[in-house]
């Protein structure tokens, strides 16, 4: 199952990456790109690569990832060539412009595999999706040809405020603005249509538990199944967000329990209203993943 939380750790600090392992989250995102000052890239490769190599495959507690440069920039190269031996488990693309990037870096890391003696395709990619003002454009390609190792799709609402001149990603009531909340919902719809995880971007304020509880509950119901995170203090909120209550679980197994009891029936009545066959897949969506988080 998809991770609920990718956690940044920026690739040159050894302080944090000293404590990435007891974070909690499920993903740990190494990142050699916004979070490294140029001077120190050298330095990052070093620390991500020997992070990695301390933590093999089949000893790890949580999945590894691997924020890159773009693709268009030297860096890029560099920083795969340095990371690849120690086996991600995913790779994150920023700035990627549309599912082209996703099957470039694909071929990349066929050869580094190779070259590594790891598993073809072995390692996944999460592109960036929208950073770009052409991505947004793009994203529906996602789904009409899912690229070979597309393990999900992100947003970034930064980036791409600086790519259009925006001077705000907020309006006045402190939502997403008309354009971001617009391509946060195709990228929503693109993850799904493309069968892919689809995961939430960052919420800003590290020290507001309350309003990241309600963005992620909110993130959720509408069909996101995780989140970046910026602080570690944020993955134990992202994490209950992401997990299903007592009280979903508890009536999930009601669902599927009434459909059971009406044998071949295509709708069944439940509490005063009528359910059908997407009501009884989404009960059950709810139990697996109640399961596989120790929900139960």
């Amino acid at each position: 199952m998809s991770p609920r939380s990718y956690l940044f750790i920026p690739g040159d600090s050894d302080k944090k990456l000293a404590k990435a392992d007891g974070a909690g989250a499920d993903a740990l995102i190494l990142d050699l790109e916004d979070a490294v000052a140029p001077a120190n890239k050298a330095a990052a490769h070093g620390k991500v690569a020997a992070f990695l190599a301390e933590r093999p495959a089949d000893k790890r507690t949580c999945a590894l990832w691997v924020r890159i440069n773009p693709l268009d920039t030297s860096a890029a190269l560099a920083d795969l060539a340095a990371i690849v031996a120690g086996a991600p488990d995913g790779i994150m693309l920023p700035k990627a412009n549309g599912p082209a990037d996703v099957v470039k870096l694909g071929h990349y890391l066929d050869a580094l595999e190779a070259g590594a003696g790891l598993a073809p395709g072995a390692i996944g990619i999460l592109p960036v999706a929208t950073e770009t003002a052409i991505a947004p454009f793009r994203l529906g390609a996602y789904a009409e040809a899912p690229p070979p190792r597309l393990s999900g799709l992100t947003w970034g609402a930064e980036d791409l405020s600086a790519a259009i001149g925006a001077s705000t990603n907020l309006d006045e009531d402190g939502r997403w603005a008309l354009t971001f909340r617009m391509v946060r919902s195709m990228m929503l719809l693109a993850a799904h249509a493309a069968g892919v995880a689809a995961i939430e971007t960052l919420y800003v304020d590290f020290r507001d538990d309350a309003g990241l509880a309600a963005s992620c509950r909110a993130a959720r119901a509408e069909g996101f199944s995780g989140r970046i995170a910026i602080h570690p203090a944020q993955v134990p909120v992202i994490n209950a967000a992401f997990t299903p209550s007592e009280e979903e679980v508890a009536f999930a197994r009601r669902v599927v329990q009434a459909f059971a009891d009406a044998g071949d029936a295509g709708t069944v009545g439940l509490d005063g209203k009528m359910l059908d066959m997407p009501h009884l897949k989404q009960a059950r969506q709810v139990l697996v993943a109640a399961e596989v988080r120790g929900a139960s």
